[in-house]
Protein backbone atom coordinates (compact mmCIF):
# COMPACT_ATOMS: atom_id res chain seq x y z
CA UNK A 1 0.00 0.00 0.00
CA UNK A 2 2.53 2.49 0.93
CA UNK A 3 4.40 1.72 -2.15
CA UNK A 4 1.30 2.69 -4.31
CA UNK A 5 0.58 5.30 -2.50
CA UNK A 6 4.17 6.32 -3.38
CA UNK A 7 3.76 6.11 -6.96
CA UNK A 8 0.98 8.21 -6.84
CA UNK A 9 2.09 10.87 -5.10
CA UNK A 10 5.68 10.94 -7.48
CA UNK A 11 3.26 11.43 -10.42
CA UNK A 12 0.94 13.55 -9.75
CA UNK A 13 3.35 16.20 -7.84
CA UNK A 14 4.58 17.26 -11.09
CA UNK A 15 1.19 18.18 -11.94
CA UNK A 16 0.58 21.28 -9.71
CA UNK A 17 1.51 24.12 -11.36
CA UNK A 18 5.04 25.90 -10.77
CA UNK A 19 6.14 29.37 -11.33
CA UNK A 20 8.16 29.96 -14.20
CA UNK A 21 11.77 30.00 -14.12
CA UNK A 22 13.81 33.41 -13.94
CA UNK A 23 14.67 34.74 -16.94
CA UNK A 24 18.33 33.88 -16.85
CA UNK A 25 17.04 30.07 -16.90
CA UNK A 26 14.68 30.82 -19.84
CA UNK A 27 16.37 33.50 -21.54
CA UNK A 28 16.67 32.18 -25.28
CA UNK A 29 19.34 31.95 -27.93
CA UNK A 30 19.31 35.24 -29.52
CA UNK A 31 20.33 35.75 -33.42
CA UNK A 32 20.46 39.10 -35.03
CA UNK A 33 19.03 39.72 -38.28
CA UNK A 34 20.00 43.18 -40.52
CA UNK A 35 17.06 45.40 -41.95
CA UNK A 36 17.96 48.74 -44.20
CA UNK A 37 16.50 50.59 -40.92
CA UNK A 38 18.51 49.13 -37.94
CA UNK A 39 20.03 46.06 -36.20
CA UNK A 40 17.12 44.26 -34.51
CA UNK A 41 17.41 41.38 -32.20
CA UNK A 42 14.73 38.28 -32.34
CA UNK A 43 14.41 35.25 -29.53
CA UNK A 44 14.44 32.17 -31.47
CA UNK A 45 14.96 29.01 -28.82
CA UNK A 46 16.32 26.11 -30.05
CA UNK A 47 13.57 22.98 -30.32
CA UNK A 48 14.90 19.75 -29.71
CA UNK A 49 11.34 18.07 -29.50
CA UNK A 50 8.09 19.30 -29.79
CA UNK A 51 4.18 18.34 -30.81
CA UNK A 52 1.14 19.88 -32.11
CA UNK A 53 -2.60 19.27 -32.22
CA UNK A 54 -5.60 20.03 -33.23
CA UNK A 55 -9.16 19.78 -31.29
CA UNK A 56 -8.28 19.29 -27.60
CA UNK A 57 -10.32 18.86 -24.80
CA UNK A 58 -8.69 19.01 -21.69
CA UNK A 59 -9.38 18.44 -17.95
CA UNK A 60 -7.60 18.36 -14.99
CA UNK A 61 -10.18 17.27 -11.59
CA UNK A 62 -10.77 16.34 -7.97
CA UNK A 63 -13.36 13.92 -6.91
CA UNK A 64 -13.01 15.08 -3.55
CA UNK A 65 -12.60 18.86 -2.07
CA UNK A 66 -9.42 17.40 0.46
CA UNK A 67 -7.45 16.33 -2.89
CA UNK A 68 -4.63 18.90 -3.26
CA UNK A 69 -3.73 17.63 -6.80
CA UNK A 70 -5.85 16.19 -9.99
CA UNK A 71 -6.85 12.45 -9.32
CA UNK A 72 -8.98 12.26 -12.79
CA UNK A 73 -6.85 14.34 -16.48
CA UNK A 74 -8.54 13.85 -19.28
CA UNK A 75 -6.33 15.63 -21.69
CA UNK A 76 -6.85 14.66 -25.32
CA UNK A 77 -6.53 15.87 -29.00
CA UNK A 78 -8.66 14.98 -32.17
CA UNK A 79 -5.14 14.91 -34.17
CA UNK A 80 -1.92 14.71 -32.45
CA UNK A 81 1.23 15.87 -34.42
CA UNK A 82 5.09 14.53 -33.44
CA UNK A 83 8.35 14.33 -36.02
CA UNK A 84 7.48 10.82 -35.57
CA UNK A 85 3.94 10.51 -36.90
CA UNK A 86 0.39 11.84 -36.74
CA UNK A 87 -2.27 10.38 -34.89
CA UNK A 88 -5.38 10.95 -32.05
CA UNK A 89 -3.68 11.06 -28.70
CA UNK A 90 -3.73 12.22 -25.19
CA UNK A 91 -2.89 11.23 -21.58
CA UNK A 92 -5.73 9.72 -19.37
CA UNK A 93 -5.23 9.37 -15.24
CA UNK A 94 -8.18 8.12 -13.40
CA UNK A 95 -7.78 7.17 -9.31
CA UNK A 96 -10.87 7.21 -7.66
CA UNK A 97 -8.92 6.02 -4.89
CA UNK A 98 -5.78 7.62 -3.79
CA UNK A 99 -5.19 5.26 -1.46
CA UNK A 100 -4.91 2.49 -4.81
CA UNK A 101 -3.15 2.47 -8.09
CA UNK A 102 -4.80 4.55 -10.93
CA UNK A 103 -7.33 2.49 -12.07
CA UNK A 104 -5.87 3.94 -15.38
CA UNK A 105 -2.84 6.09 -16.24
CA UNK A 106 -0.43 6.71 -19.11
CA UNK A 107 -0.84 8.20 -22.11
CA UNK A 108 -3.16 7.32 -24.86
CA UNK A 109 -3.40 7.27 -28.56
CA UNK A 110 -3.96 5.06 -31.88
CA UNK A 111 -0.20 4.90 -32.97
CA UNK A 112 1.92 3.47 -30.17
CA UNK A 113 4.66 5.10 -32.13
CA UNK A 114 3.41 8.95 -31.85
CA UNK A 115 2.23 7.89 -27.49
CA UNK A 116 5.83 6.48 -27.06
CA UNK A 117 7.08 9.70 -28.38
CA UNK A 118 5.70 11.90 -24.95
CA UNK A 119 7.06 10.62 -22.30
CA UNK A 120 10.94 10.65 -22.81
CA UNK A 121 10.36 14.07 -25.46
CA UNK A 122 8.05 16.19 -24.54
CA UNK A 123 8.11 15.09 -20.07
CA UNK A 124 11.50 14.08 -19.86
CA UNK A 125 13.16 14.60 -16.31
CA UNK A 126 9.51 14.22 -14.76
CA UNK A 127 7.80 11.01 -13.27
CA UNK A 128 5.76 11.02 -16.32
CA UNK A 129 8.91 10.24 -18.71
CA UNK A 130 8.34 6.34 -17.98
CA UNK A 131 4.59 6.26 -17.84
CA UNK A 132 3.16 3.54 -19.98
CA UNK A 133 1.48 3.86 -23.50
CA UNK A 134 -2.01 2.58 -23.72
CA UNK A 135 -3.89 1.89 -26.87
CA UNK A 136 -7.05 4.13 -27.70
CA UNK A 137 -9.84 4.93 -29.46
CA UNK A 138 -11.12 8.29 -29.63
CA UNK A 139 -14.27 10.57 -30.75
CA UNK A 140 -13.87 13.97 -30.11
CA UNK A 141 -16.68 16.34 -31.59
CA UNK A 142 -16.59 20.30 -31.30
CA UNK A 143 -19.87 22.32 -31.90
CA UNK A 144 -20.37 26.16 -31.55
CA UNK A 145 -21.39 25.88 -27.93
CA UNK A 146 -19.89 22.32 -27.03
CA UNK A 147 -17.39 19.94 -26.82
CA UNK A 148 -17.63 16.15 -26.42
CA UNK A 149 -14.44 13.55 -25.96
CA UNK A 150 -15.19 9.69 -25.58
CA UNK A 151 -11.91 7.62 -25.11
CA UNK A 152 -11.96 4.21 -24.95
CA UNK A 153 -9.07 2.33 -23.36
CA UNK A 154 -7.68 -0.24 -21.01
CA UNK A 155 -11.32 -1.39 -20.87
CA UNK A 156 -12.74 1.43 -19.72
CA UNK A 157 -14.91 4.14 -21.68
CA UNK A 158 -14.09 8.12 -20.87
CA UNK A 159 -16.79 10.74 -21.60
CA UNK A 160 -16.32 14.22 -21.10
CA UNK A 161 -18.60 17.12 -22.11
CA UNK A 162 -17.80 20.94 -21.77
CA UNK A 163 -20.67 23.92 -22.53
CA UNK A 164 -20.61 27.60 -21.91
CA UNK A 165 -17.31 27.58 -23.99
CA UNK A 166 -15.97 31.18 -23.55
CA UNK A 167 -14.40 32.97 -26.33
CA UNK A 168 -10.61 31.86 -27.70
CA UNK A 169 -7.30 33.78 -26.24
CA UNK A 170 -3.61 33.12 -26.86
CA UNK A 171 -1.42 31.47 -25.02
CA UNK A 172 2.35 31.50 -24.47
CA UNK A 173 3.65 30.12 -21.37
CA UNK A 174 7.13 29.54 -20.76
CA UNK A 175 8.63 26.59 -19.52
CA UNK A 176 8.81 26.01 -15.77
CA UNK A 177 9.25 22.71 -13.19
CA UNK A 178 5.82 21.44 -14.39
CA UNK A 179 5.03 21.52 -17.17
CA UNK A 180 8.84 21.60 -18.65
CA UNK A 181 7.93 23.10 -22.36
CA UNK A 182 7.32 26.01 -23.67
CA UNK A 183 2.84 26.63 -24.75
CA UNK A 184 1.52 28.22 -27.48
CA UNK A 185 -2.16 28.05 -29.26
CA UNK A 186 -5.86 29.15 -28.78
CA UNK A 187 -7.78 28.18 -25.32
CA UNK A 188 -11.23 28.71 -24.63
CA UNK A 189 -12.52 28.34 -20.87
CA UNK A 190 -15.65 26.14 -19.96
CA UNK A 191 -18.20 26.97 -17.93
CA UNK A 192 -19.44 23.16 -17.59
CA UNK A 193 -18.17 20.21 -17.48
CA UNK A 194 -19.85 16.69 -16.78
CA UNK A 195 -17.51 13.23 -16.83
CA UNK A 196 -19.01 9.87 -17.16
CA UNK A 197 -16.49 6.77 -16.81
CA UNK A 198 -17.99 3.31 -18.02
CA UNK A 199 -21.60 5.14 -18.49
CA UNK A 200 -21.72 6.32 -15.14
CA UNK A 201 -21.36 10.11 -14.33
CA UNK A 202 -18.64 11.13 -12.05
CA UNK A 203 -18.90 13.97 -9.82
CA UNK A 204 -15.48 16.30 -10.52
CA UNK A 205 -14.21 19.39 -9.07
CA UNK A 206 -12.70 21.67 -11.58
CA UNK A 207 -9.42 23.46 -9.93
CA UNK A 208 -8.56 27.04 -11.25
CA UNK A 209 -5.03 25.94 -12.18
CA UNK A 210 -4.83 22.83 -13.91
CA UNK A 211 -1.53 20.40 -15.29
CA UNK A 212 -0.45 22.70 -17.51
CA UNK A 213 -0.40 26.23 -15.52
CA UNK A 214 -4.00 27.38 -17.04
CA UNK A 215 -7.50 27.13 -16.24
CA UNK A 216 -8.49 22.88 -14.88
CA UNK A 217 -10.82 22.67 -18.11
CA UNK A 218 -10.04 23.95 -21.54
CA UNK A 219 -11.30 23.30 -24.88
CA UNK A 220 -8.11 23.53 -27.55
CA UNK A 221 -8.76 23.99 -31.07
CA UNK A 222 -5.29 24.00 -31.40
CA UNK A 223 -1.87 24.75 -29.97
CA UNK A 224 2.27 23.38 -29.60
CA UNK A 225 4.44 22.07 -26.39
CA UNK A 226 8.48 22.72 -27.47
CA UNK A 227 11.45 22.35 -25.64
Amino acid sequence: MKNSLFLFMLATLIMVACKPKSSAETTPETTNITSNDATKSVHNPTVQSWMSWEGGVDVAAVTDTSFKMPNVIVHVARMVNTPVGNAPSGMILYQPDATKPPVVMGFVSTDKKVGAYFGPKIFAGTPFEKAPVLEAAFDIQYTSDKATAKVTTSGHVFEVEMTEIGAPYLINRAPAQMPPFHQQGVECAVGKVSLKVDGKAVNIIIPPIGITGGPGAVVSPNGVYAR
